[in-house]
């Protein structure tokens, strides 16, 4: 993977909340919530929908996301938002836990408003299934969403009913910590998300989250560091990653 491909890939973290299942049984999606990851970086930018699904929801559904269906009434059934949620995942690795239920039912719902173009997914986004992936480094262990939380330090301590978008907060932070690297300074560029690494600390939800302190560099302190890079350049024969990955910024914003 190169640099530029480190800085611009664009992943959207993705969870949908039913009426019940299977989906051949008439169920339908009544939430969806996405957030959007540009490298390893929380942007902030996230979809997030109640639908009314024009059924009811099973009473063990309703107690698993406590979405009634008289809170339903009057929301925007998903022919009103099909074309502003295709917009915000087309393109983009989807990160889904238990994929194939959640990508089905979006299917369906693409289907059943006639949009057979769009009710394969796979078509436009690839998709990793955060389950697939638990199960293969942890064989043999609960790999559900409250298990990954709480084998990698994440705090889900709000998550007392499931929710779209704050489900899809919460496996952002797995994701990232699954995958490895340094995940509270969530810097483009500095992890390609696939490697080991030692074990990640803690990291905080974008939700409410309150702006850290910023602290600059003296022009004593930016002259050692420009120095410290020049050794690096001229011991390699080649700029430093860290030159190459602002050139890289810089391009890509320019």
């Amino acid at each position: 993977m190169t640099v530029q491909n480190i800085i611009t890939e664009r992943r959207v973290v993705l969870d949908t909340e039913t009426t019940g299942m299977p989906v051949t049984d008439g169920h339908r999606v009544i939430e969806i919530g996405c957030v959007e990851l540009i490298g390893r970086r929380l942007t902030g930018r996230h979809f997030h929908v109640y639908l009314q699904p024009d059924r009811e929801s099973d009473e063990g559904a309703i107690g698993v996301h406590g979405i009634t269906d008289q809170f339903l009434i009057g929301k925007p059934r998903f022919a009103e938002v099909a074309d502003e949620f295709f917009e915000f995942i087309k393109g983009a690795q989807l990160i889904i836990h238990n994929a194939a239920f959640d990508v089905g039912f979006l299917n369906n719902e693409f289907a059943l408003i006639g949009q057979h173009d769009r009710a394969n997914l796979s078509s436009y986004c690839s998709i990793l299934d955060t389950l697939a992936m638990a199960r293969e480094r942890h064989p043999g262990q609960r790999n559900s969403l409250d298990a990954l939380c709480k084998r990698y330090d994440v705090d889900n301590s709000g998550r007392e009913l499931h929710g779209a978008l704050l489900d899809s907060e919460i496996l952002a932070e797995v994701y990232l910590a699954m995958t490895g690297g340094q995940t509270t300074l969530s810097l483009a560029g500095n992890n390609d998300g696939e490697g080991g690494g030692d074990r990640p600390s803690e990291i905080r939800r974008i939700a409410n989250r309150t702006p850290g302190r910023i602290i600059l560099a003296s022009e004593a302190e930016l002259a050692e560091h420009q120095a410290r890079l020049a050794v690096i350049e001229k011991s390699a024969g080649a700029p430093a990653l860290w030159t190459q990955l602002l050139e890289a910024q810089s391009q890509a914003q320019a």
